[in-house]
């Protein structure tokens, strides 16, 4: 992306594999702001059907989904997100962005390891908004004082993910 450099800056544990950049954010007709990604984040943060990120810009919070945009990748935030109101169509800002969530090297050997062994659970997994990937570990991780309905919870959790299921079912 033209005008745009990242570099890597600690994140403080886990895999995030936060970045630093300046990039010039556009607003569309309709208010949007688009944020160029300057960096291919399948290599930094694993291949993925989407990738969600949460970030900073100019001390600003978001949140949102990384895109194919015309020049490469984007960032889209609605009308309600601008830092600055932006009056202009255009402007310099820092960003700082990271993956959201548990990401693949964060999980549990079992939990990883059920995933591996599952392409198609293992990519809808890493698909899927942090919220339900966050559901799915905690419902494992609730059999702490049944340790044998955990391996029963993981095979349910990748025959479902399997069948494109965002979160199990109710009970």
């Amino acid at each position: 992306m033209a005008g745009a450099e990242a570099e890597s800056v600690s994140a403080g544990g886990g895999s995030s594999g936060a970045r630093r950049f300046t990039a010039t954010l556009t607003v569309d007709s309709q208010g949007r702001t688009h944020v160029p990604i300057p960096f291919d984040p399948d290599q930094v943060w694993g291949r993925k059907p989407r990738h969600h990120v949460a970030g900073v810009i100019e001390g600003c919070r978001f949140r949102g989904v990384i895109d194919p945009g015309g020049e490469g990748r984007v960032v889209v935030l609605g009308p309600a997100w601008n830092p600055a109101a932006l009056s202009s169509r255009e402007r310099r800002a820092e960003v700082v962005i990271e993956a959201e969530g548990p990401q693949r090297a964060d999980l549990a050997p079992d939990v990883a390891a059920a995933l591996d062994g599952s392409p198609a659970a293992g990519a809808f997994f890493d698909s899927l908004a942090q919220f339900y990937r966050k559901k799915y570990l905690s419902w494992i991780d609730a059999t702490k004082r049944r340790p044998d309905q955990r391996l029963v919870r993981i095979a349910e959790m990748v025959r479902l993910l399997e069948a494109g299921q965002k979160e199990r079912p109710r009970p």
